[in-house]
């Protein structure tokens, strides 16, 4: 990990995710779109019928979570990252239209990785098991599309100070490959 957290703002442009390394520490604030598996089938699906996606995407971050449902007087309920790569399938037209960070745990399959160089994007990893913290950083969540997937509909949230990794850049960089080699070296 380098440094100390980064606060950055959405949306994202190119120059905004030029500036993230692999390691940063990262405090998101801004708005925030949770989308899992259904809601990304869908969405590709729109995309490859040139139909209209429930949000535009340029410059957006998608967090790979469901919420459980919020409690009397709270905004959300505990929020967690889902692993990733199940997005991995339906992530390439997302990006293709402007996507520009996206949030979970796990790895990224390789053709992502590459996409997300070519894009300009970032892949920010949040800790499993954490989602009463990451309840705390939302301020709003609003129910945007796909109602009838329950906790996995998509929901635009505001969130202040929401804290991650950078995991992947848009220059290649890989904080799970890198650690692993930097551990190799180090247990020599």
């Amino acid at each position: 990990m380098t440094g100390p957290a980064k606060r950055i703002r959405t949306p994202l442009g190119e120059t905004g995710t030029a500036g993230l390394r692999s390691g940063d520490l990262i405090l998101l604030s801004g708005t925030v779109y949770t989308a899992r598996d259904a809601a990304h089938q869908r969405m590709a699906e729109r995309i490859r019928r040139d139909e209209p996606l429930p949000f535009g995407l340029a410059g957006q971050v998608l967090f790979y979570a469901g919420p459980v449902p919020a409690a009397p007087g709270r905004v959300i309920g505990p929020i967690g990252p889902t692993s990733s790569y199940r997005m991995d399938p339906f992530t390439l037209p997302l990006l293709e239209r402007g996507l520009k960070g996206m949030i979970g745990k796990g790895n990224r399959s390789p053709q992502i990785v590459e996409a997300m160089k070519r894009c300009g994007a970032v892949y920010f990893a949040a800790t499993g098991g954490a989602a009463a913290l990451y309840a705390g950083t939302v301020k709003r969540s609003v129910l945007i599309a796909f109602e009838d997937l329950g906790p996995e509909a998509v929901y635009r949230l505001e969130v202040e100070d929401m804290p991650l990794v950078v995991v992947n850049d848009c220059h290649g960089g890989d904080l799970y490959r890198e650690g692993v080699e930097r551990y190799r070296v180090q247990s020599l």
